[in-house]
């Protein structure tokens, strides 16, 4: 065996060990990996690989057909993640919902997958899967990481159950999470979804919270919280340190057609005013 023919097959070999079944690699790793063009081009044609779409390669599953985990978004993302290295988390209203603070879907039923960070690969939004990808910029909070964590998925996940790998996914803790989908009022998500899923989050932590509130940049998102806090009065309200965190000067209109809340000089919907309030304000 030549050289050649040596490098080839310990390049194959790591390809092999590197990336499982069912997972992805896209066409700037295989360079870094000196994986050339003209040796992708064999693998797809042996079988080695799948052609998914312009740059990006899948190896194939290793029993049978899947077609609940070709569809699903949760294998490309953590090879996105954790294969390809790419920086960025879930978060939001989908961080809250994997972690079953809520069961909100919108209209048409396909499940949006909030993406916060610098470095989502445009290939994933363009991917087709079984959820709607939304990408943001993650610049939130001062600090990109804070709040963020690993989160294991169940062992029972249909669409992991071909792969003995089981590595976690990048996502919003609670906290910053609740803060993340607050900053998607008005355009984005309803103050009713928000209302719903804020009911209940009773096991939130103020020292978390305080920290996430005191280093979020959006004047908007703080006062918001404070008035969903405010009205579901979680026993963790009380432990809030407010004295670290700036809340802006101000009034700020934001829901068209809203009252303006005496306390937070936002306007919110009705329902969302202390009961004591002026409804003519």
């Amino acid at each position: 065996m030549s050289n050649m023919d040596r490098q080839r097959t310990s390049k194959l070999k790591h390809l092999l060990q590197t990336v499982p079944p069912g997972f992805m690699v896209d066409t700037p790793w295989l360079t870094r990996h000196a994986i050339s063009r003209q040796s992708v081009s064999a693998y797809v044609k042996r079988g080695w690989l799948e052609r998914i779409m312009q740059g990006v390669f899948r190896r194939p599953f290793a029993i049978g057909d899947n077609p609940e985990a070709r569809a699903g978004w949760k294998i490309p993302l953590l090879s996105a993640q954790w294969i390809m290295g790419h920086q960025f988390h879930v978060g939001g209203i989908s961080a809250l919902s994997l972690q079953g603070h809520s069961h909100y879907l919108p209209l048409g039923g396909s499940f949006v997958l909030y993406l916060y960070g610098p470095d989502v690969p445009a290939w994933l939004l363009k991917l087709r899967t079984d959820a709607h990808v939304v990408r943001r910029s993650g610049a939130l909070f001062e600090g990109d990481a804070i709040g963020v964590e690993d989160s294991e998925f169940s062992l029972s996940d249909t669409e992991l159950v071909l792969s003995p790998w089981r590595w976690p996914i990048k996502m919003s803790i609670a906290e910053r999470a609740i803060l993340e989908a607050i900053d998607e009022l008005p355009k984005s998500e309803s103050f009713h979804t928000i209302d719903t899923v804020f009911e209940g989050l009773v096991n939130l932590r103020p020292r978390a919270l305080t920290e996430l509130l005191a280093r979020c940049r959006s004047v908007k998102v703080k006062r918001l919280f404070f008035v969903y806090a405010d009205k579901h009065a979680h026993a963790w309200r009380k432990h809030i340190d407010v004295s670290k965190i700036e809340m802006g000067h101000g009034d700020r209109a934001l829901a068209p057609g809203g009252r303006l809340h005496p306390t937070y000089r936002v306007t919110v919907p009705a329902d969302l005013l202390p009961p004591e309030a002026d409804h003519g304000a």
